[in-house]
């Protein structure tokens, strides 16, 4: 009797095992349990997940390296400032969504292709005021994943677009104030021609020779 128990212990193992490593079809076989590369594709989501479409701030200081940085093409940022540009993202697009449309896993990166979607109906956005502008950017980022958290990105995408549809629901606004700027340089201009005329008039008068009003008589 125990000798049958070993023996069906046994077999359950093996069996466990070979569910565990399954052949793929090219005839290789992988472990069926979460690799290093599927770990970090998880932390890459709860960035666009729970930072930016949650709203979860605090989730940075987890899941970033207290060394991170942002290499942008002109500057490179520490952690501090690059939150600080996403909470001026959120608060400028309270509706603010990001969707992955791929995602790649090599060795200790992550590669994202992401699109940004919201309505510009905040402040804080490049200072320009809310002008409920519906916004969609793509673009691509990479991150570096060390023992799970992130210490480095490189990210780029286009905000011509965004800023054009933004600047054309301004035109009004531009408009308004460009009429009012140049209503006030008219006024100065006036204001200041009637100032000289007085003084030449005034000079000129004051040059006129003296007339009596008659000839002396010899």
């Amino acid at each position: 009797m125990r000798v049958l128990f070993v023996f069906a212990s046994c077999f359950l193992s093996g069996a466990s095992l070979m569910a565990q490593r399954q052949p793929s079809p090219d005839g290789s076989i992988h472990s069926s349990q979460p690799d290093a590369r599927a770990k970090n594709k998880a932390v890459a989501m709860r960035v666009f997940d729970e930072i930016f479409n949650q709203g979860k701030f605090q989730v940075a200081y987890e899941i970033y390296a207290p060394d991170f940085q942002n290499h942008g093409l002109h500057q490179t940022v520490d952690l501090k400032i690059d939150q600080d540009a996403v909470h001026a993202e959120k608060k400028a697009f309270p509706d603010l969504r990001m969707s992955v449309q791929e995602m790649v896993a090599e060795g200790d990166k992550v590669a994202v292709l992401w699109t940004f979607r919201g309505t510009h109906t905040g402040w804080g956005y490049e200072g320009l005021p809310p002008t409920g502008t519906p916004v969609e950017v793509r673009g691509m980022t990479i991150w570096r994943i060390v023992s799970g958290r992130i210490v480095e990105e490189w990210s780029s995408w286009s905000e011509t677009g965004a800023y054009l549809g933004m600047f054309a629901h301004l035109k009004w606004w531009l408009v308004l104030a460009g009429l009012l700027v140049l209503a006030i340089v008219i006024a100065i201009e006036r204001l200041i021609w009637a100032i000289v005329r007085k003084m030449l008039g005034y000079r000129a008068r004051r040059l006129e020779p003296f007339d009596g009003g008659g000839s002396v008589s010899v």
